[in-house]
């Protein structure tokens, strides 16, 4: 891909891999103590200072992404985040039946979405993002191999 079409992609890229996380972030905020019920339940430790740091990082993090702000310390971060996160809320070996599948496919889809982000981290947000619009594009253009010298 080239130029135009490659920031457009990792554009779409940066809005699927966020509304992945905004909504049901949101959806937390607006009810931060059932969400440390639940993590209770999950048997996390301190639920409550748990819970309003996940809430602070899937409402910031992903807006963050949308902007293309600091994409190496973001994607790096949010990995971790959904990494972690999926391995506390989709224990799949404590059940069993259709209930670890289930459990199973939602850690997978989780565990996915890290590795969109670890992509999202090592190739930047393209020139299409907050920092594109204040220089050339060149800067947050995609990571790429740097050029062999030529042959003597």
């Amino acid at each position: 891909m080239f130029g135009s079409a490659q920031n457009g992609v990792l554009l779409a890229a940066r809005l699927l891999m966020a509304s992945a996380l905004l909504p049901t972030g949101v959806a937390r905020a607006l009810n931060v103590s059932g969400f440390a019920v639940a993590l209770a339940g999950a048997g996390c430790p301190a639920p409550n200072a748990v819970a309003t740091a996940a809430v602070i990082v899937q409402v910031f993090g992903p807006l963050a992404v949308i902007l293309g702000v600091m994409p190496r310390i973001t994607g790096l971060a949010m990995a971790g985040f959904v990494a972690g996160m999926a391995a506390l809320l989709h224990p799949f070996w404590l059940h069993a039946g259709a209930a670890a599948v289930t459990e199973r496919s939602f850690l997978l889809a989780d565990l996915g979405l890290a590795g969109a982000f670890l992509m999202y981290a090592m190739t930047g947000p393209g020139a299409w993002s907050w920092r594109g619009v204040f220089s050339s594009g060149e800067a947050s253009a995609p990571a790429r191999a740097p050029a062999k010298p030529a042959a003597k």
